[in-house]
């Protein structure tokens, strides 16, 4: 079974994660943040992948810390239900199209996180959300996931299209990579022989 609960305590928050690859989309998120529960929520549907998240965060201060370390304990959660990683796909991009807007997600399921991220919002915040508060989430979920991670907004008509764009297109890659492939189910994708 390729799932995986991931429990996070510090000082700024408190946060529960759990996650299932082979699901079908079912999500449960209350962080306290709407805009993020949303984009979670769009994450879980687009992916296929079982997702529920309870935050509880230092949110009168503002919303890093919760954004943050939801990244760190969902990418947490999805490397340790891979496992071994023997026989996913591996590679995989989705292009996005929400009306005028269009995003590109590329991902590696290497185990070496790394991310480029070529977005750009024209405004502070969506909702209550503000917008550098993604790239933090994107940046916490790759490390932590141990993926390879290529984002990229090409043009965009609003800000709420393009967080979402965002989200949708890491959904979509994130399903295609983590399948298993039935051709080489009992194989580790790499020369290497671990990943």
């Amino acid at each position: 079974m390729r799932k995986a609960e991931i429990a996070r305590k510090t000082n700024e928050t408190e946060i529960k994660v759990s996650v299932n690859l082979d699901g079908t989309g079912k999500h449960d998120m209350a962080t306290g943040i709407g805009f993020f529960d949303h984009m979670l929520d769009q994450l879980a549907r687009h992916s296929l992948i079982d997702m529920k998240v309870e935050a509880k965060g230092d949110l009168h201060i503002d919303f890093h810390h919760t954004a943050e370390d939801v990244g760190i304990a969902l990418g947490a959660a999805v490397k340790e239900a891979l496992g071994d990683k023997k026989g996913i796909k591996r590679y995989a991009s989705a292009d996005l199209a929400m009306d005028g807007t269009l995003s590109r997600a590329v991902i590696d399921v290497s185990g070496r996180p790394f991310l480029v991220w070529r977005v750009e919002f024209t405004r502070d915040k969506v909702g209550e959300m503000d917008t550098e508060l993604f790239r933090e989430w994107f940046q916490a979920f790759a490390m932590n996931a141990g993926i390879t991670l290529h984002m990229e907004t090409f043009y965009a008509d609003n800000n709420h299209h393009i967080a979402e764009s965002c989200f949708k297109a890491l959904a979509r890659a994130l399903r295609q990579a983590v399948e298993i492939d039935p051709r080489t189910a009992d194989a580790i994708p790499s020369t290497k022989g671990s990943l």
